[in-house]
């Protein structure tokens, strides 16, 4: 898990640690990462049209990534990896914990599926490009977001697609996703460090600076009814696609 070259080190030690601790209840729809599970279908949505959108591929393709590589950065236990995988994705997981990698291995091969796995930063590790790359909920825990950019950056194949999600650092983040989510037990207490956020203002200059170019970008709210939702509404949390610029 360790770089021979420490520039390459974003993800700080603690909160690979922090994540790591969570690790054995990551499937649990009903645990201590039940939000991770509400979020991760809207998460999919974007996903899915953003590969309609960006491939052209027909709307009701069972596997519209047939024949595509793709790599999820800060993968975690394999929300994400595993319906990549379904999709048709020759798909690679990275992660700094390596308890995370472990337990999305596990259950990787537990539900037949092939991903492979890695632990490491993503810098660090000789794996190429790739045609898709997604990076959700990540950023945020990043000591330098520009350098990790240019990481995530190098990653992505000409031609390429990027999603990336973080939450926005507004007043209403401040008081719901880290004052009461953690107080009502909605996230575990400490996972998130609101200085940290990132607006969405600031992302696009950053992702422009490594030569990339949002293409879209939504919110993600939760409504009365509605649940977690995609939204013009970015108060929270925000979800966005990215290519190189031409």
């Amino acid at each position: 898990m360790a770089n021979a070259n420490v520039s390459n080190v974003t993800i700080r030690p603690e909160e690979a640690e922090f994540f790591s601790g969570l690790a054995r209840d990551w499937w649990n729809p009903k645990g201590k990462m039940a939000s991770l599970h509400q979020v991760n279908p809207v998460r999919l949505e974007f996903i899915r049209r953003a590969i309609d959108t960006h491939w052209n591929v027909d709307r009701d393709s069972i596997r519209p990534l047939a024949g595509k590589t793709a790599l999820d950065i800060g993968c975690g236990a394999g929300l994400v990896c595993e319906p990549l995988a379904r999709l048709g994705a020759d798909i690679t997981g990275v992660d700094a914990s390596a308890e995370n990698v472990s337990v999305a291995a596990a259950h990787a091969e537990m539900s037949g599926l092939d991903v492979r796995y890695m632990a490491g930063e993503v810098a660090g590790l000789d794996i190429g490009k790739f045609d898709l790359v997604t990076c959700l909920e990540v950023i945020e825990h990043v000591a330098d977001k520009r350098a990790f950019l240019g990481d995530v950056a190098a990653r992505l194949a000409p031609g390429g697609l990027l999603v990336m999600s973080t939450p926005n650092r507004t007043a209403a983040s401040r008081v719901l996703l880290v004052g009461a989510a953690e107080a009502v037990g909605y996230v575990p207490k400490g996972t998130h460090h609101w200085e940290d956020f990132i607006n969405p203002e600031e992302f696009e200059e950053l992702l422009a600076e490594v030569g990339l170019h949002v293409t879209e970008r939504r919110g993600i709210a939760y409504g009365i009814g509605k649940g977690l939702h995609l939204s013009d509404n970015e108060a929270l949390n925000y979800i966005l696609a990215a290519r190189h610029r031409h």
